[in-house]
């Protein structure tokens, strides 16, 4: 799993996809509200497309930023959620 610290340092830098695409820059990080660990994370696709969540569960620190196992199609089909600083049960559900 990754730390706190770690994701705090890796704000700004890239999210990498499947096949190491990169999907875009990582814009925050949103911790579980019942454990307090690093859960989601915005990603900023594009100029057009905005933020997306994505989740963190099955993330690794990569070069040059972390790495999911979703395609970037993937991250910018998620369903839309106002990136607030929290999540609700009902918004983690959704996504």
């Amino acid at each position: 799993m990754i730390s706190k610290e770690q994701l705090e340092d890796l704000r700004g830098r890239d999210l990498f996809g499947a096949g190491n695409e990169k999907v875009g820059s990582i814009e925050d990080i949103y911790l579980d509200d019942q454990t307090g660990q690093p859960a989601w994370a915005t990603v900023n696709t594009g100029m057009f497309s905005g933020n997306s969540f994505v989740p963190l569960d099955d993330a690794t620190i990569a070069e040059g930023g972390l790495s999911v196992p979703y395609t970037k199609d993937k991250v910018k089909d998620a369903p839309n959620v106002d990136p607030d600083g929290h999540l609700s049960e009902d918004e983690t559900d959704e996504l």
